[in-house]
């Protein structure tokens, strides 16, 4: 039997691949005007007619129908993507018209934040277009950010509106809209959605009589609706490379037409019925899962899979998979550009090019069905990592333990989980009863990953240069390389296994980290503040949590801080508060002080929510003594004006070990002043520059408090121009050390022999 990649028949991967690089060449014809004028198109074409003679000449037909098939699909990605972006829609958005439009809606209402507060985000092709008495028949992709009137659209309605138009950064949408007119119904929904979506909200109402967050988790598992997913869960489950089972993927497809061609056999189905059945199961689960691109996309993979693991079925998976990147390119060549079409597609390339070697390896000494699970996991994770460390800056060391945990519960709680939804239309208890039990298999699934998230080294970090990118591509040829040699003895393979178990479980010695006589942290958390001041030897009083909360999980990690007696909100922006459960995770909390501005209100249910009766709003000038920190509350001035949640941050002057910390929040100027006319003639050593050194600052207030450190936080290469030159400028000319998580990462303020340091 063969098993080696270069055995197999790959034509029809390869024609796939032609059509991916077509389909990119379609959607940015720039590659091939590098050279002046249009001399990258006549080489583009004298090399295409050169390769076309050579192929006719030699008689290699194959290599000709991949150059065949690139160039048709670079063309008709090419002509789509000019009738998007320079049609009818497209050409009136540049104006910022004002149309009036019949649409029909492609995707499920989505809750979106705004500046204004919260959206409802709706995806919809506009079909008729109207202005200044001319009609357009267009099929323009529009995205519409709209208020809640918006929240009872049904996916495949036909409505009436008015819309203004903007141009759209996406390059799949003709424009971005927000509606001048509420919508008006043209036509429902064809009764395959009206059934769709009855089942999906039989999924949850199935699973509500669950615990949470498990009931929320099942819907996603069944049909990627993750809505009301804690966003704790959400970060578990993509430090364990477990995001896939939240999203429409293969896996669920898998799933659920392997259920139901398991339900036909037992009722008689037979020979070629099985693909019938099959084929009835794909088309009802894009349905049920919405028939967005991600979707068809997961679908096509799925169906792959599942030619892959039939019955001497390997060659047709892998002839099936070129075929489906070949049908994605045509149906939709935006897909090419998508990190979620390269995972999909690189997955289960692992899959079915390198699992089943693997398999054959370890079922020398271990039965095949565990065989299997080691392996198909391993396979797709080394598959994808590259793409991954891309765009997250980080490789997963607990994936394949992950994944493999839960193996045995993803399919459970997703067939309970679906059979809950659709006996709960019919006989309500069994359905709730289905639903429990799959909440239950959910429930451990959130266990697994909470507890693999919280192993002693889950993540690694790694760049996302190109020079970092190409050195893991090559260490994951070696891996593929050694995995086979490795997984065959029993006496090479269980140690490697023992050796990645220290890893995971034995904390790593950080030398120098954290700094001897540290008293302030600044961590790199991103675009947001996220600060520890030392309460004692492995205690910190934490101000302001950041936006990520692995980020801010992994820097109180490395300070070795177990206990948190005070936890300070300075307002409630996502860039403070949506790090909250990195705080929370294997630590005591003790006190939370919050403004008593609550402003976005849903930020400040949330964090109300998770810490419950610990939380209070201090009072004007109260002082606290935590430990080894001294802190007193000095802002918001009362009486002084509130324009919004920035100025109503809380401001507190800190001192540890006799170091003099200020801590501003994202204060405005109006607030500045109102705190330089409070705090005359104050002086610290250190300060925690206000609004992540934006441009909008009283720099006479920052000068007169003459520190000798300030500390930024702001994220790399942030859209917001954080920090300013001209603060950063204004402290340099003052003599201040400045450092700035965004290029220092987490930054120490150190007091040692008496003397006042700055740590990197």
């Amino acid at each position: 039997m063969r098993n080696d990649v270069g055995s197999r028949d790959l034509r029809l991967p390869a024609l796939g691949l032609a059509a991916w690089a077509g389909a990119l060449v379609g959607l940015h014809p720039g590659v091939l005007t590098v050279l002046p004028g249009r001399l990258g198109w006549w080489l583009g074409a004298t090399l295409l007619g050169a390769a076309l003679g050579w192929t006719l000449l030699r008689r290699r037909w194959t290599v000709t129908a991949w150059i065949v098939v690139a160039v048709a699909v670079a063309a008709g990605a090419g002509f789509r993507q000019q009738s998007v972006t320079e049609g009818a829609v497209a050409r009136l958005a540049a104006e910022r018209a004002a149309v009036a439009v019949e649409v029909r809606v492609t995707d499920d209402p989505r809750p979106a934040r705004g500046l204004m507060g919260d959206q409802v985000r709706v995806r919809v092709r506009v079909e008729r277009l109207h202005r200044d008495g001319r009609a357009w028949r267009v099929r323009s992709p529009v995205l519409v950010f709209a208020d809640a009137a918006w929240e009872r659209v049904e996916i495949g309605g036909r409505y009436l509106t008015r819309l203004r138009l903007a141009p759209s950064r996406d390059a799949d949408l003709a424009a971005a809209a927000a509606p001048l007119a509420p919508p008006r119904i043209r036509g429902d929904p064809s009764a395959a959605w009206r059934a769709a979506g009855t089942v999906r909200a039989g999924i949850r109402e199935a699973v509500s009589t669950g615990g949470s967050p498990e009931r929320t988790l099942v819907p996603a598992l069944v049909d990627g609706d993750d809505a009301d997913l804690p966003e704790q869960v959400k970060t578990d489950f993509r430090t364990t490379g477990m995001t896939h089972l939240l999203a429409v993927s293969g896996t669920n497809l898998t799933l659920v037409v392997g259920f139901l061609v398991v339900v036909g056999r037992w009722c008689g189905v037979r020979g070629r019925w099985h693909y019938v059945l099959a084929v009835l199961g794909i088309v009802g689960f894009i349905l049920l899962a919405r028939t967005e691109p991600s979707v068809v996309r997961a679908a096509a993979m799925g169906t792959a899979a599942l030619l892959g693991m039939a019955h001497n079925g390997r060659d047709r998976g892998i002839r099936a998979l070129g075929l489906a990147v070949l049908g994605l390119m045509a149906w939709d060549p935006w897909l090419a550009t998508t990190v979620g079409f390269a995972l999909s597609v690189l997955a289960t390339a692992g899959i079915l090019l390198l699992a089943p070697g693997w398999v054959d390896a370890m079922s020398r000494w271990l039965p095949r069905w565990a065989a299997q699970a080691v392996a198909v996991p391993l396979a797709a994770q080394v598959a994808c990592t590259p793409v991954v460390a891309a765009i997250s800056g980080e490789v997963s060391l607990v994936a394949v333990l992950a994944n493999l945990l839960a193996a045995p519960l993803v399919a459970p709680a997703t067939i309970l989980g679906l059979l809950g939804g659709l006996v709960v239309l019919v006989v309500p208890s069994v359905g709730h009863l289905a639903g429990h039990l799959a909440c239950w298999a959910a429930a451990g699934i959130i266990w697994i990953a909470e507890r693999c998230a919280g192993l002693s080294l889950p993540v690694i970090t790694w760049g996302t240069g190109a020079l970092a990118l190409a050195a893991l591509t090559l260490l994951c040829v070696l891996v593929v390389a050694v995995t086979g040699p490795v997984l065959a003895r029993r006496a090479t393979a269980l140690p490697t296994v023992c050796l990645l178990g220290v890893v995971l479980l034995v904390p790593l010695p950080r030398p120098g980290w954290p700094p001897d006589g540290w008293v302030m942290v600044g961590c790199d958390v991103g675009q947001g503040d996220g600060l520890v001041l030392r309460a004692g030897p492995t205690a910190g009083v934490v101000v302001d949590a950041g936006p990520d909360a692995a980020a801010m999980r992994r820097c109180l990690d490395r300070l070795g801080i177990e206990q948190v007696p005070l936890l300070v909100f300075s307002h409630f922006h996502a860039d403070h508060v949506d790090g909250l459960p990195g705080v929370l995770r294997g630590r005591e909390v003790g006190e939370v002080l919050v403004t008593g501005h609550a402003d976005p209100a849903d930020a400040a249910e949330r964090v109300l929510a998770s810490v419950g009766a610990h939380t209070r709003v201090p009072a004007y000038g109260e002082t606290l003594r935590v430990g080894e920190v001294l802190l007193q509350v000095v802002g918001p001035v009362p009486g002084s004006p509130v324009a919004g949640p920035n100025d109503a941050s809380l401001v507190l002057l800190a001192e540890v070990r006799g170091v003099r910390i200020l801590l501003t929040g994202d204060v405005e100027p109006p607030a500045q002043a109102a705190l330089a006319r409070s705090l005359t003639g104050l002086r610290v050593d250190v300060l925690k520059v206000p609004h992540h050194g934006s441009r909008h600052q009283d720099l006479d207030f920052l000068g007169s408090l003459r520190p000798r450190v300030a500390l930024v936080s702001a994220g790399e290469d942030n859209d917001y121009g954080h920090p300013a030159p001209e603060t950063l400028g204004a402290l340099a000319a003052a003599g201040v050390v400045v450092l700035r998580t965004d290029r220092d990462g987490d930054v120490a303020v150190v007091r040692r022999e008496g003397r006042l340091r700055a740590v990197r």
